[in-house]
């Protein structure tokens, strides 16, 4: 029996939540870190941690800034970007969280757009990145101050509070109101453009009130036994909306920097439970894998592997297992699939995925290990989940009914839409981008294609729209990529590939026209398409363009390699509309295989 549960509603804010729960349980461990001496954890109570976030608040405050001014932190997620989060929420602020991999040109457009004011970064080299941003013309003069963490950032940020008195931060929690923006999320557009989606107080507390209320999922991210690492980045906002809900529960939480040490930090700090875009699974499964080494090692495992996926299959139909198969598993998870359960830490009963559409073969494969495994649905738009699945009835496949505070819909053409207390106030400074994300009755349209059977169960089934979201649950938008990308003499078509996938690519197609042009211009012989196709010097320069291409997008969002295709798209071959748009699933087509052929171990360089 676990700790009662608690109505979030009576509070206006995340904050004001993470604060009574400070002033219930002063002594519960409410967050670990890792400790710099190893292995060990630093244990942080909600004592503490009630303490930090109104330290962070006052320094806001006493760095001048007023209710509804916008602060940036541009970082991985870490116990300190929690605290300062927080800590802007508590001083009425709007947080605009920047993530670490932002290109140049995507700060100026997201500090600019949001009028920020200060912004606090990981590294000196990201905060001289900011300051620059003082040169341009329509953001001199706009952010004033900036700090680094790894330059005493924090602690200039509380010395800025010390003298400010604590009725003053207390008076601001009192004058925010349920449906005051919280914080603007920037996420990717068709235009690349990043789009500020206006989040309000309200959106992110009554999907989290739903999620208790649901019950489905308290013991592993609310009860007091639960324990939860938090890896992804808390800029998007899937993590950070988890972030919170255990926050203002009674668990355990661990903020960490980067997965570089995930398996170590995993076996020390024994989670219950892992919050997970379906990259990292696709990683441990490969990692498995490639430990069973070859032969007669590798035989069993993929044996093993296999009856997983059957005793799962066989499981949901909620049939009697076959007696075979139960001697399967049971030898299965004796000799092999028992020490997934040891990598993880030994504790792990349950793996949430979100942020990107997680193939069933992976999923059943970890529920065969005797893990749950549930998926959720949602988008920035819908502040994270907009559905869950139900740990009793859990189909692979189908990412659950929608939060209580929600409703989903199916439009025109299959379209998934939605309405309800999560769904965003509407795009920042965007009124036309707001009207057009809605229908005319006001149901938010998630460009998503689904199908929702009798028990009210969401499957997703494809994507209306053409951002590309890969494995890694990153959203790419392929047209600003591609446009860029055809600036290079030598190329005629681009089309952007990667949904799904561990990172961004795309096929190439020459331009027959200005082939002998180039090549002359470079001193070389001239050559056709096919020889041009794989020649060193012309790979290179293509190489180079995508180099160029990638400075204009973050790291996740670049294009890490790419195919020559010796034929080029017209609309004679039907690769092109009359007004010469690229046709993607014509081109997915004809080009599988080459697509695959690019995500294949075989090809990796």
């Amino acid at each position: 029996m676990g700790a009662p549960l608690i109505d979030l509603m009576q509070f206006t804010s995340v904050s004001a939540a993470v604060l009574d729960r400070a002033r219930r349980r002063p002594r519960q461990i409410a967050v670990e870190r890792p400790s710099v001496l190893g292995a060990a954890w630093e244990k942080i109570s909600a004592s503490s941690l009630g303490a930090d976030i109104r330290a962070a608040g006052l320094g806001w405050i006493g760095l001048g800034l007023k209710p509804g001014d916008a602060v940036s932190i541009l970082g991985s997620t870490s116990y300190e970007w929690m605290i300062m989060d927080l800590g802007a929420q508590a001083a009425g602020l709007v947080t605009v969280p920047i993530y670490e991999t932002d290109s140049y040109e995507q700060v100026k457009w997201i500090t600019h757009k949001a009028q920020v004011k200060a912004v606090i970064t990981d590294s000196t080299a990201q905060a001289n990145m900011v300051r620059q941003l003082d040169k341009e013309p329509e953001l001199a003069g706009q952010i004033a101050v900036v700090f680094s963490l790894d330059d005493s950032g924090l602690t200039r940020l509380l010395e800025h509070g010390r003298t400010i008195p604590a009725a003053e931060l207390d008076t601001r929690l009192e004058q925010i109101k349920i449906d005051d923006l919280c914080t603007i999320v920037f996420t990717s557009g068709t235009t690349g453009r990043p789009k500020g989606v206006e989040i309000t107080h309200g959106n992110l507390l009554r999907p989290m009130n739903a999620v208790i209320k649901r019950g489905i999922w308290n013991d592993w991210i609310f009860e007091p036994s639960a324990r939860v690492i938090y890896f992804l980045p808390v800029a998007h906002v899937l993590a950070r909306f988890l972030g919170y809900q255990h926050l203002v529960g009674n668990g355990t939480a661990a903020f960490l920097p980067n997965a570089k040490n995930i398996v170590k930090d995993i076996q020390t700090f024994k989670p219950n439970a892992l919050l997970v875009v379906p990259r990292v699974l696709e990683k441990i499964y490969n990692a498995a894998d490639a430990t069973a080494g070859s032969g007669i090692k590798l035989r069993i495992f993929r044996l093993a592997a296999h009856a997983a996926e059957q005793w799962a299959i066989a499981h949901e139909s909620g049939k009697e297992i076959p007696f075979g198969l139960k001697i399967k598993i049971a030898l299965a998870r004796r000799l092999v699939l028992n020490k997934i359960q040891k990598l993880m830490g030994g504790n792990l009963q349950g793996i949430v995925s979100g942020g990107a559409p997680m193939a069933e073969r992976l999923g059943r494969f970890f529920i065969g290990c005797g893990i749950e495994v549930l998926q959720g649905y949602g988008a920035t738009e819908t502040t994270g989940p907009l559905t869950m699945s139900e740990r009793i009835g859990n189909k692979t496949g189908y990412v659950g009914q929608p939060l209580l505070c929600n409703e989903v819909r199916l439009g025109e053409g299959g379209e998934l839409q939605a309405r309800g207390g999560s769904i965003m106030r509407g795009y920042h400074g965007e009124p036309e981008l707001t009207r057009e994300a809605f229908t005319e009755d006001g149901w938010f349209k998630t460009g998503d294609i689904a199908q929702i059977d009798s028990d009210g169960n969401v499957k997703i089934t494809g994507r209306a729209k053409e951002i590309i979201v890969t494995a890694g649950g990153k959203n790419v938008a392929p047209e600003f990529l591609e446009e860029r990308l055809k600036g290079h003499p030598l190329i005629s078509q681009v089309m952007v590939v990667g949904d799904n996938k561990p990172f961004v690519a795309a096929l190439v197609t020459l331009d027959k026209e200005m082939l002998p042009t180039w090549l002359k211009n470079h001193g070389m012989e001239q050559m056709d398409i096919t020889r041009a196709a794989r020649d060193p010097r012309v790979l290179e320069a293509l190489q180079r363009a995508v180099k160029r291409t990638n400075r204009a997008v973050s790291r996740a969002e670049s294009i890490r390699k790419i195919k020559v295709i010796t034929t080029d798209w017209t609309t004679e071959n039907g690769m092109l509309t009359p007004s010469l748009k690229i046709k993607r699933n014509r081109i997915r087509a004809v080009y599988g295989e080459q697509i695959e052929d690019l995500f294949s171990k075989r090809e990796e360089r």
